[in-house]
């Protein structure tokens, strides 16, 4: 219930500050972590067992044993667009009703209701009236037949998850239902726009066209690129997903997902203790050179695109005796940019396209040491929009084409403005000297866990 009271917390406070009225708004946007799930009870309200989140592994076991069956992980990739990794929600959810005490016998008598934040968001602001999902978060469950455009009853049965329990599937820009007057102040506000966080901060970009891509820099770093109508299935270990649907019709994406990336920097400061704020990153990598041949993986709970190895652990390696601070700083911002390489270098091995830009957003696009080695390390062009909280304007937007707030996308175009671009200042050999290295690094991390288990 903490995540509900926060977030109903927040709405009241932001009418109070903008001093806006509860029925001046147009409408509502919601826009979630994809992964986390609740599982509550259909009559009472109450979750049975707290959200279990994307980062969660408590599920590998699961996993592993669904890995044993190589026909059906591969039904589920051809099917879900997903590898099969304890990140996504399905898991979870069977983690709960096989762990809960009594949760397995309510959700087969069909009194237990799933859904990702989003979902858990709406039945509250509705009080109960509506249990649904877009197509971009449903599509994140590992549940959902992408090609089809519903849940998946195979894998369903494989997990044992009653069909019951799911939400209904809209699209992300339309109406779901209307706020419950006694919600806020009273009004009935639509709720018009739904995305998982990191579809609608490919929408708040502007991507509309295939081959436009962005990458999110938040507690983990995604980056999405549009393909059009039809799905692309990676060989290089990219996620095939839903970016958002209108009218029934959906528009596909390629993505590659990064566990840690701004995460990395609050561990050097809550952790190490090496910086008193995340800022003061930027200051230290920027009084030295180079990381002095230091990489640092953050592999805190495994490797995700494209490596996907569950049992990877986090490796510092190259230390000497010259080795500083600013270097094991510098090498945690630069991890940060090399994964994300990874993932773009496997998209343009999947699409056949070479990357004409990119746009990103999130907290730690603030930093310019990072920034421009982003664009030495890809050898491209960064655009960092003025609005940086792009996810928030991704699902304005949806919220808004819905209740006819803005006309069409042409005219969303027009609000989205450049603050900064980046040129690359690093010779290819260079970077390609350095990504050699990072990539050795990786070789090193992974697999770790597997030893201690």
């Amino acid at each position: 219930m903490e995540i509900w009271g926060t977030q109903s917390g927040v709405m009241r406070e932001a009418l109070e500050f903008g001093r806006v009225k509860p029925d001046q708004i147009a409408a509502i946007g919601i826009t979630n972590q994809r992964e986390t799930v609740v599982v509550w009870d259909k009559e009472t309200g109450d979750p049975v067992y707290n959200a279990i989140v994307w980062q969660c592994r408590r599920t590998s076991s699961i996993c592993d044993e669904i890995k044993r069956d190589p026909q059906f992980v591969k039904y589920i990739k051809e099917n879900t667009g997903l590898v099969v990794d304890a990140y996504f929600s399905g898991t979870k959810v069977k983690w709960i009703l096989d762990n809960v005490e009594g949760a397995r016998e309510k959700a087969n008598a069909g009194k237990l209701l799933m859904g990702t934040i989003d979902t858990w968001l709406i039945w509250n602001l509705t009080r109960g009236k509506v249990h649904a999902t877009d197509y971009s978060n449903a599509s994140r469950t590992m549940l959902f037949n992408i090609n089809s455009l519903e849940w998946d009853k195979k894998i369903l049965d494989y997990l044992n998850i009653p069909e019951s329990m799911l939400p209904e599937v809209k699209n992300s820009s339309e109406v779901f239902g209307v706020t419950d007057s006694h919600t806020l102040g009273g009004a009935e506000i639509p709720i018009a726009g739904v995305a998982g966080d990191q579809h609608a901060a490919l929408f708040g970009h502007c991507c509309f066209e295939k081959g436009m891509a962005k990458n999110t820099y938040g507690t983990g770093c995604f980056a999405l690129m549009n393909v059009g109508d039809k799905p692309v299935y990676s060989d290089e270990g990219l996620l095939t997903t839903i970016a958002w649907a209108e009218n029934g019709k959906p528009t596909y994406a390629l993505e590659g997902s990064v566990f840690i990336a701004g995460a990395v920097i609050q561990w050097i400061r809550d952790g190490l203790g090496l910086v008193r704020s995340a800022e003061d990153s930027e200051y230290y990598a920027t009084k030295i050179d180079s990381t002095n041949g230091v990489y640092l993986v953050p592999a805190f709970v495994g490797l995700g695109t494209p490596y996907w190895d569950m049992y990877a652990r986090g490796t510092i390696v190259g230390i000497t005796r010259d080795t500083k601070r600013e270097h094991i700083i510098r090498a945690a911002l630069e991890a940060i940019a090399y994964q994300a390489k990874d993932v773009l270098e496997c998209m343009k091995e999947d699409t056949g396209l070479d990357l004409a830009g990119l746009r990103v957003d999130g907290g730690a696009v603030q930093n310019n040491f990072l920034m421009q080695f982003q664009s030495d390390i890809l050898q491209s062009e960064i655009s960092k929009p003025k609005v940086n909280e792009i996810t928030g304007l991704g699902a304005v937007f949806l919220a808004g084409l819905a209740v006819g707030f803005w006309k069409d996308k042409q005219e969303l175009k027009s609000i989205l403005t450049t603050e900064k671009v980046f040129e690359p200042q690093k010779d290819s050999q260079a970077v390609a000297h350095d990504y050699r290295g990072w990539k050795k690094a990786v070789e090193r991390s992974k697999a770790w866990a597997e030893c201690y288990s």
